[in-house]
């Protein structure tokens, strides 16, 4: 059952508590409100002013657990806060660990702040949790796939606007490297996860994935730089360093250029451009 009073109080709590700066946002001139205003936690947490504040007066309709995992995602709660804002409204928290999308407060506040830099929060099998907006100006926006398509080594094998974004060079060494990982992955969470379910999928559906299955590599690796080849400035070759959260296993994801070089002016000119008008051509997949 839903604790309404208790719900209320602590939405209140939460939002007074936290700053602008601290997710992401710019504090402005003149500023009178004690912490981030109701219109600003309603954006980041994708809701409506109006539902949300319903919500801190006691009132409205119960939220759902899609609902409340966004709001705990927006207020930048940490796992033991969200579980708490579950059982007040009356919902049982989601499992932790390696299937969780909640994203630690802490990877989210390093993440905020790289506002100038193509960057990405992804699962362990490359599942797209957010980008910043010149993340999305490189690669489009990839947060919308749904279903296996989420992940980037399913579709590199079943999606050739995925390969388009990179130098064709590389196309074999990047089929070698998704390969390996999820035989990495599939060893790791055995059978029965979500890492076995793609493997399934992709020995039915690429031969090319099965080819490179069958020569049992693990630990293929990149060399720290990556080469894009993007629509509109062509191609950039970036160095992507990664930072691991392992209690959650997200990883992120900041794609640099040396300064100077012509990725640099490449990256500054998509930073004008924006985010790109064309997007990739892959349709969610049912499966």
């Amino acid at each position: 059952m839903i604790d309404r009073a208790g719900l209320a109080g602590f939405l209140r709590r939460r939002r007074e508590s936290l700053q602008p700066e601290d997710v992401g946002l710019p504090r402005g001139q003149r500023r009178r409100t004690a912490g981030l205003r109701r219109e600003e936690v309603a954006t980041l947490c994708h809701i409506s002013t109006d539902y949300y504040s319903r919500l801190e007066r006691e009132r409205g309709p119960h939220p759902s657990e899609q609902m409340i995992a966004s709001i705990a995602q927006g207020l930048h709660l940490s796992l033991d806060e969200r579980d708490h804002l579950f059982r007040l409204a009356g919902h049982n928290p989601p499992a932790r660990g390696t299937t969780s999308e909640h994203i630690s407060p802490g990877l989210l506040r390093t993440f905020d702040r790289l506002t100038d830099t193509p960057a990405e929060i992804v699962t362990e099998l490359g599942e797209t949790l957010r980008q910043t907006p010149l993340g999305v100006a490189l690669t489009g926006d990839t947060t919308r796939y749904t279903g296996p398509s989420r992940s980037i080594g399913y579709r590199w094998f079943t999606d050739e606007a995925t390969r388009s974004l990179y130098h064709p060079d590389d196309h074999p060494l990047h089929t070698r490297v998704f390969t390996a990982g999820l035989r990495k992955m599939v060893t790791l969470r055995g059978p029965g996860s979500r890492a076995a379910h793609l493997l399934d999928l992709l020995l039915d559906r690429s031969e090319e994935f099965r080819t490179a299955w069958n020569d049992h590599e693990i630990g293929v690796h990149y060399n720290g730089v990556k080469r894009f080849v993007h629509p509109e400035v062509g191609a950039l070759e970036l160095t992507c360093q990664t930072l691991l959260d392992p209690d959650q296993s997200h990883m992120l994801l900041v794609y640099t250029a040396v300064p100077g070089s012509e990725s640099h002016e490449k990256l500054q000119l998509l930073a004008v451009i924006g985010p790109r008008t064309r997007e990739l051509s892959g349709r969610p997949d049912p499966s």
